[in-house]
């Protein structure tokens, strides 16, 4: 019974204990949900000042764009306008000069002057891009043409305009016929002027010493040195240095060949042509009682030595040709 009794102590010992410590959890357990629930509202209060801030950021990037398009418009506005101005301008004072030289009032001092306007206005020309050439000719042609108020016009008034519009293409076109002959003759003009050119360069290249065709190419020559060792401009003539490279081995094998052929033809030449020296003392071969001449050789005593000079020919004619193989 003791026993039971202690045993139940000890266990009511332990439920205390853990009821404790139950306890103690909940509590910190509640601390940390409260801690939680607090870091949630810090990250949704912030997630919200930072949405408002991104906000008023894309307000204010697209308030300072829509100011740099306004502004962007108004200068391309500003610029059309002064370029419609100074293509009016232009057009006026181009209709005053047509009108000018139709009269035929004005003289060469004009013509000067428009020389050297058209000459900068070129240049400019050269410089702009094709949108801003295109835009010109926008503004150009809105000028230059003009709307019909056809509804307002009578028969007689529309047979006018028709008439008048003719001969504005009839002189347009023979305006144009005469610009592309002046660039014709021109381009002929200029194809001369660059032939005389070369001329010149070629004979100022002749001169110095250098090849034709030296200073008519795109880059100069090159400085040629006399030599690798001798730093000096060579001043030698392309003939003369031309002239360095002819001959050499070549010509000293002919001219020995040349000399070679000339001792052997010169001692063919003093051999004996028409007979050999007959044979003195006893014949080989003759046997006692024989003839001093076998029959058949008085005969052929004139075939005999031509035989014998061809063959004497040949073998000569081998001995030099040994003799050239050997010196090659």
């Amino acid at each position: 019974m003791a026993d039971a009794a202690e045993d139940a102590k000890q266990k009511e010992a332990l439920n205390g204990q853990l009821k404790e410590y139950i306890a103690e959890w909940r509590k910190t357990r509640e601390k940390e949900e409260e801690e939680l629930k607090k870091l949630k509202e810090k990250q949704a209060k912030r997630k919200e000042i930072r949405a408002e801030q991104e906000k008023k950021l894309n307000q204010s990037k697209k308030e300072e764009e829509e100011k740099l398009r306004k502004e962007e418009n108004e200068k391309k506005a500003k610029e059309a306008e002064e370029k419609k101005k100074r293509l009016e301008e232009a057009e006026a004072k181009r209709q005053e000069m047509l009108e000018a030289q139709k009269a035929g009032k004005e003289g060469d001092g004009k013509k000067k002057s428009a020389a050297g306007g058209d000459a900068k206005d070129a240049r400019k020309e050269m410089s702009k891009t094709k949108e801003q050439l295109e835009e010109e000719k926008k503004i150009a042609l809105s000028i230059r043409i003009k709307p019909l108020e056809v509804e307002a016009m009578d028969s007689d008034e529309l047979k006018a305009k028709a008439n008048e519009i003719f001969n504005i293409i009839v002189q347009l076109e023979t305006d144009k016929y005469d610009y592309e002959q002046r660039k014709l003759t021109q381009e002929l003009d200029l194809k001369e002027l660059k032939e005389r050119q070369k001329a010149q360069l070629r004979q100022k290249a002749l001169k110095k010493g250098l090849d034709p065709e030296a200073l008519v190419g795109k880059y100069p020559p090159m400085i040629r040195m006399y030599s690798k060792y001798e730093r000096r401009t060579d001043t030698r003539t392309y003939d003369d240095r031309k002239k360095l490279y002819e001959g050499g081995w070549e010509v000293i094998r002919a001219e020995s060949l040349d000399a070679i052929w000339k001792e052997k033809y010169e001692e063919w030449s003093k051999r004996p042509s028409k007979k050999l020296p007959k044979w003195f003392g006893e014949r080989p071969g003759k046997k006692a009682g024989d003839a001093e001449t076998p029959e058949g050789e008085e005969e052929g005593g004139d075939e005999a030595p031509a035989a014998e000079e061809e063959e004497d020919y040949e073998e000569e004619e081998e001995e030099e040709e040994e003799e050239e193989e050997e010196e090659e």
